[in-house]
């Protein structure tokens, strides 16, 4: 099982500067992937941008969003960031895309919420469409640049229902699925959807599966879970208290996380960092060194 990490790059007040140092170091670990992720009614910096500036800094890690909102986004558009992104770093985008579930992103960008689902379906056709060269319709011609990657980036789906693991099994490359309040167990399940799914499809191979989970390591460590966890997810109201325990933060607590993913057959899991400090990446490749995955 590869590990990755995330840019603190949804922590209010980041300076950009640390996250670029944070992609060259990372860069130069053992990390596979770098992780953003998606919002609009957030300070956060906005992902496809982020990780065009990682790729101006970095050579080998792969680049992803877990996950970015699609239907927030104009659909051609959107294809040809993602080509252009791809083609800048060499092939290192993983393109993970989910519906969304904040409605106030939606409103700032008028967008519609209660179509999202419809949306985001036409979507995944037509971001396949475009990446395999075929002109749009209603366009004089095609929609490029060229993706790196034959076909497009690697196209992960986040989610946790029945009809998340059908789009999965349809349009992508495999599942993405985030820890969050439900735990190991919830994990298995979804996982356990897309494998049958995908069996049921008639796909070929296994679904690719990438976890995510969050970790904060060193002292003060509750106050800074309060403060970038807490904040983030505070739409969730008092559910939110599940997602802030969830968070690692002792490397005994990190092992035992991802020697159960290991088990589980998990192909990658991304860790993402409640806590905005370079040694946090140190403190992380320490703390899971010696654990077989």
């Amino acid at each position: 099982m590869n590990i990755s990490i995330g840019l603190p790059a949804d922590i209010p007040g980041v300076k950009g500067e640390l996250l670029l140092e944070w992609a060259r170091r990372a860069d130069g670990s053992a990390f596979s992937s770098l992780g953003v992720t998606d919002r609009v009614v957030y300070p956060n910096y906005e992902p496809l941008i982020t990780l065009a500036a990682a790729a101006s800094v970095t050579k080998r890690i792969r680049l992803m969003t877990a996950v970015l909102l699609a239907p927030l986004r104009r659909t051609a558009l959107l294809a040809k960031q993602a080509a252009s992104l791809d083609a800048l770093s060499n092939g290192r985008l993983t393109l993970g895309l989910g519906v969304g579930v904040r409605e106030d992103d939606f409103l700032a960008v008028e967008a519609s919420f209660r179509d999202r689902g419809k949306r985001f379906d036409q979507q995944l056709a037509l971001l396949t469409q475009i990446w395999s060269g075929q002109p749009v319709s209603g366009t004089m011609g095609e929609v490029g640049p060229v993706p790196v990657q034959p076909g497009g980036p690697e196209l992960l789906m986040g989610g946790y229902s029945q009809r998340a693991s059908e789009r999965i099994a349809r349009w992508c490359n495999g599942a993405l699925v985030g820890v969050g309040g439900g735990g190991p167990e919830m994990v298995r399940q979804s996982l356990e959807m897309t494998r049958k799914a995908w069996q049921e499809a008639g796909r070929p191979g296994k679904p690719r599966l990438v976890v995510t989970s969050h970790y904060a390591l060193g002292p003060n460590v509750t106050d800074w879970v309060n403060r970038t966890v807490r904040d983030y997810y505070a739409f969730l109201g008092p559910a939110v208290a599940q997602v802030a325990a969830g968070v690692r933060t002792t490397p005994e607590t990190l092992r035992s996380l991802v020697q159960e993913f290991a088990d589980m057959g998990v192909d990658e899991l991304l860790l993402w960092p409640c806590i905005p400090e370079l040694d946090q990446i140190s403190r992380l490749e320490d703390a899971i060194a010696k654990v077989p995955h």
